[in-house]
């Protein structure tokens, strides 16, 4: 048996709910990371699996998106399996089906789902939203920063960055 497969049957046992995050690469490969960042050290969300979606034009930044994301998760002790997809440029309605695909079967599988609406670009993040609430993911997470900077989560002043989940706010009302 795998020690995967002996942490599956393990978790199981207790009652573990399995975590998916859901990002979408837009113009920044530092907004995906840095959220993805943000949402380990602040909310200690940690995924077991990850799926990045691109539209074509940013395709090419995909793999350093991946590598970022497992190099963050090992730093917090884990590894998730990530999955990525490229989508058509501005293709809200293909994107939302696909998405929303994705969020039914891993609702009906059990997971707890966060999705990150940072460095999306609107079509993507509209596609994105609309299955957040129809099947009410559990997080819809955005880093708010007051001024764009194309660095790592760590050295942009934490007094001009903040990590909201819409999903809270939301429930808390």
């Amino acid at each position: 048996m795998s020690l995967k497969a002996f942490w599956d049957v393990w978790l199981a046992g207790r009652n573990y709910m399995l975590k998916a995050y859901i990002t979408i690469l837009g113009r920044s490969t530092w907004a995906l990371l840095n959220t993805y960042y943000a949402v380990l050290m602040e909310k200690a969300y940690f995924p077991d699996s990850v799926y990045i979606y691109a539209e074509e034009i940013y395709s090419e930044e995909l793999k350093k998106a991946v590598e970022g994301i497992k190099i963050l998760s090992e730093e917090f002790g884990f590894m998730p399996e990530i999955f990525t997809e490229i989508v058509s440029e501005a293709d809200f309605i293909n994107a939302g089906k696909e998405i929303s695909q994705l969020v039914k079967r891993l609702k009906e599988e059990g997971h707890k789902i966060a999705i990150d609406i940072t460095p999306g670009r609107k079509a993507l993040v509209a596609a994105a939203l609309i299955p957040a609430v129809k099947y009410r993911m559990d997080h819809v997470f955005y880093l708010s920063v007051k001024r764009l900077e194309a660095k790592p989560y760590m050295m942009i002043p934490l007094s001009i960055q903040e990590l909201k989940d819409f999903a809270e706010v939301k429930n808390e009302q």
